[in-house]
């Protein structure tokens, strides 16, 4: 109960960086900036929980190819222990070239998109989730492994990402047994029918009594039980680049229920971790420690509890002044009382002329 599963395609990326504009139909450009890198979903949610002093493991497709070599070695360098479910002698992984504009970006892929399991993978997923505190849930084959890990008693999160269609009917399935699901703004209005974030909460208590709806770069809203809040996102962090920010999101979040964490404060993590991710080019290149992640909870919950502190000094040294003033008023008019000025000084007496004179 000591570690974190999930199975899913591996994604690698080269980002090609510092065009100007695409290159047309038999045209080269050079790019100024490159760099190969592991690409977002759930491995890259794993790794960043890797980071974090959790062991992971993910049961994923790998051959002997150059992209396969690649990724093994960053699972093995970030604390996620890969085990392999092709047999194949292809390229199993997911490749994308990125073009990055600097207002836009644009994409070619190669792959198959997800893990297509047959009994034989299934049973090896099984062999490595069981046991896990939590594991992490997608769309696809796996979902008789989810039944069974539900039934121990392993803490299930699903993240669905975008679908068209999706409905409460279309991932009934995975809902009832999943324990935490994280979508965005976008996916809860989409899969619940409602208008607004917080109305899809609370139709979300349909299957959870802890709901989480990500509320873009604005942060986070939550139910836990009757209590309603909302987490802000951290001012620091500096949009670069979104991609990954949903997966390192996650891996916050993760960490808090995996320490047992409240609610509240695993949002907290989530936005710590997601907002760090977007300050870099990359699913993985912005990320924080452990120990950095502590220090931004503390420094975060700090805040508030400043602010009243300096608006209860204010409020004092206000009733100081107002005090002072109070005395010096009643003092003042006990002056006035004792010594008062004739009113006859400022009386103005008039001749037949119409002058006035004092």
């Amino acid at each position: 109960m000591d570690f974190i599963s999930g199975a899913g395609a591996t994604n690698v990326d080269l980002l090609y960086q510092g065009f100007d504009r695409l290159a047309g139909v038999g045209e080269e450009l050079y790019c100024k900036d490159f760099s190969l890198q592991l690409g977002g979903g759930l491995p890259a949610t794993l790794i960043n929980l890797g980071r974090l002093g959790i062991d992971t493991r993910i049961a994923t497709e790998l051959s002997t190819d150059i992209f396969s070599e690649f990724a093994k070695a960053k699972f093995e360098e970030n604390n996620v222990t890969p085990t392999n479910l092709y047999s194949g002698d292809k390229i199993p992984l997911n490749i994308t070239s990125a073009i990055i504009l600097p207002h836009d970006r644009t994409f070619y892929t190669y792959g198959k998109g997800s893990i297509e399991p047959d009994d034989k993978a299934k049973e090896t997923f099984y062999n490595i989730a069981s046991g896990s505190k939590i594991t992490m849930m997608q769309l696809g084959g796996f979902l008789d492994v989810y039944k069974k890990l539900h039934d121990e008693g392993t803490i299930l999160v699903l993240d669905t990402g975008w679908d068209d269609e999706m409905s409460f009917e279309k991932y009934n399935d995975y809902l009832e047994i999943a324990d935490y699901y994280t979508p965005n703004q976008k996916e809860a209005l989409q899969i619940t029918g409602e208008s607004t974030a917080k109305d899809a909460a609370y139709k979300l208590k349909r299957y959870f009594d802890k709901v989480v709806v990500k509320v873009d770069k604005d942060g986070c809203i939550g139910i836990d039980g009757d209590e309603y809040f909302f987490v802000k996102s951290i001012d620091e962090f500096h949009n670069v680049d979104s991609t990954g920010a949903g997966d390192a999101f996650l891996s916050g979040f993760m960490y808090g229920i995996f320490h047992d964490y409240s609610l509240k404060e695993s949002v907290l993590f989530g936005n710590i971790t997601g907002g760090k991710a977007v300050t870099a080019v990359g699913a993985l290149s912005g990320y924080v420690t452990e120990k950095e992640l502590l220090e931004y909870k503390k420094r975060t919950e700090l805040i508030p509890i400043l602010l009243m502190f300096s608006l209860r000094i204010c409020s004092g040294i206000m009733d100081s002044v107002c005090s002072a003033a109070e005395i010096y008023f009643m003092e003042s008019a006990k002056t006035v009382k004792t010594n008062p000025i004739s009113c006859d000084l400022f009386q103005m007496q008039h001749d037949g002329s119409g002058e006035s004179h004092i």
